[in-house]
C-alpha cells in the first residue's frame, strides 16, 4: 500500500528522492527525482520556483501566497486500471461485493459503466451517474466505514499491470513535484472528483498534506439520530454518529472546482496540476491570477510502454493547453519512471 512509501524516502541535501531502489539520479537537476534528465518542462519548472521564492526577485511570491493546486486521479495517481479509482470501487461493490445488495437499476449502470471503460465508449452522463449512485451505495456508512472499505480495495491487483497495487498506483515524479514545492514554503490543496474522505485515505501516507487541504466531491452527511430533520432542528446526541445520507452535494470536477477552491481557499492559487479536460476551468482560474506570475500544467497521458495511454488521443488536449498558455508535461518524454521499474504492462 502507500504506507510503504514513508519509511524508505531518502533525502540528500536538496534532492527529494522517494525510494525506489535506493535514490536515483535520473534527476533534470537536484531538485526533483525520477524526472528524465533532459526533461525542459522540469529545468524550466524548477527554475521559476526558484525565482519566485527568491525575495530579491521582482516575480517574488510571499509565503502565504504560494498555494498550489493538484488533481488527483492522472495526475498524482493512476487512472487506468482500468479505470478512475472510485468508479472501479463503485463496479466491484455494486456487482461482485456479497455484502451489499445493490438495487438492479444500480447494477444496470455498474456494468454498463465497465462495458464503457473496455470499449472506449462511456454511457451518456456517465461522470453524473457514478457520482449520484456512488453515494447512494454509501448510504448509512460512516465515515470510518467507508475509507476501511476504501483501504481494503487499495490492496487489490491494478488491473492491466504487473507488480502493481492499486494502493501503490502512484506518479512517483508527480509526489517528488509536490515534496519540492513543500520544501519551498508552497501551500498544497488537493482538489479531486473523487470523494473526500476517500482521497484522504489514498494520499494520507504518500503526501504529509493535511486532511483540512484535501478538497473532493461531497455528500449530505447526517447525525444516526437525526432522521428527517433540519440541521437547525436537531441537536447532536452522545450516542449519534455521524452517516452518509446517500445524496449527493457536489461533483467536485470542471467548472465545479472554481467555486469550489475560491470557497474553501479563500486565494487564487499561483499553480495549477491536472490532466484532462476536467481540470481545463481550474487551470485557467489559477493564470487568470493577475497579482503573481502563475501557471498551469496538465499531465499528458501519452506513454503507452510504461502506461495504458496514446499520443494520439491527447493531442486535442494539448492544443488546447498551447492555445491557452498551459504548460504540458509528456509522460512519455519527462518521466524517468511513472510507478518503479518493476512495473509493466499486461500484455
Amino acid at each position: 500500500m502507500f504506507g510503504s512509501l514513508k519509511q524508505v524516502t531518502c533525502i540528500v541535501g536538496v534532492s527529494l528522492s522517494l525510494a525506489l531502489a535506493g535514490c536515483q539520479s535520473t534527476t533534470p537537476d537536484q531538485n526533483l527525482s525520477y524526472w528524465t534528465p533532459q526533461s525542459q518542462v522540469a529545468k524550466d519548472f524548477v527554475s521559476y520556483v526558484n525565482e519566485v521564492t527568491d525575495p530579491k526577485s521582482e516575480k517574488f511570491i510571499p509565503k502565504e501566497d504560494r498555494i498550489a493546486v493538484f488533481d488527483m486521479d492522472g495526475t498524482l495517481v493512476g487512472e487506468t486500471y482500468p479505470s478512475y479509482f472510485d468508479w472501479v470501487m463503485f463496479t466491484h461493490k455494486v456487482l461482485r461485493d456479497p455484502n451489499y445488495k445493490a438495487p438492479a437499476y444500480m447494477k444496470k449502470f455498474a456494468n454498463q459503466l465497465e462495458e464503457g471503460w473496455k470499449s472506449g465508449k462511456l454511457p451518456k452522463d456517465a461522470e453524473k451517474i457514478h457520482a449520484k449512485y456512488s453515494f447512494e451505495s454509501f448510504k448509512g456508512m460512516t465515515i470510518d466505514e467507508v475509507q476501511a472499505y476504501a483501504r481494503e480495495f487499495m490492496k487489490t491487483d491494478a488491473k492491466g499491470f504487473n507488480n502493481l497495487k492499486r494502493g501503490d498506483a502512484y506518479f512517483r515524479p508527480m509526489i517528488s513535484l509536490v515534496k519540492f514545492l513543500e520544501k519551498k514554503d508552497f501551500t498544497v490543496y488537493i482538489v479531486s472528483g473523487t470523494e473526500r474522505n476517500i482521497v484522504r485515505v489514498l494520499l494520507e501516507n504518500v503526501l504529509d498534506v493535511p486532511s483540512d487541504r484535501i478538497i473532493g466531491s461531497d455528500g449530505v452527511i447526517k447525525a444516526t439520530g437525526q432522521g428527517n430533520k433540519d440541521g437547525l432542528d436537531y441537536v447532536y446526541q452522545p450516542d449519534d454518529k455521524l452517516i452518509y445520507t446517500g445524496e449527493l452535494i457536489t461533483k467536485n470536477v470542471k467548472m465545479n472546482k472554481v467555486p469550489i477552491i475560491a470557497r474553501e481557499i479563500g486565494k487564487v492559487p499561483v499553480l495549477s496540476f491536472g490532466n484532462s479536460s476536467g481540470d481545463l476551468s481550474m487551470s485557467q482560474y489559477i493564470t487568470n491570477n493577475k497579482k503573481y506570475e502563475s501557471r498551469a500544467y496538465i499531465l499528458l497521458g501519452d506513454d503507452s510502454l510504461r502506461e495504458h495511454g496514446s499520443e494520439d488521443k491527447v493531442q486535442k488536449l494539448k492544443k488546447y493547453c498551447d492555445d491557452h498558455g498551459f504548460y504540458t508535461i509528456s509522460m512519455k518524454n519527462d518521466f524517468a519512471t511513472v510507478y518503479g521499474e518493476d512495473v509493466t504492462l499486461q500484455k
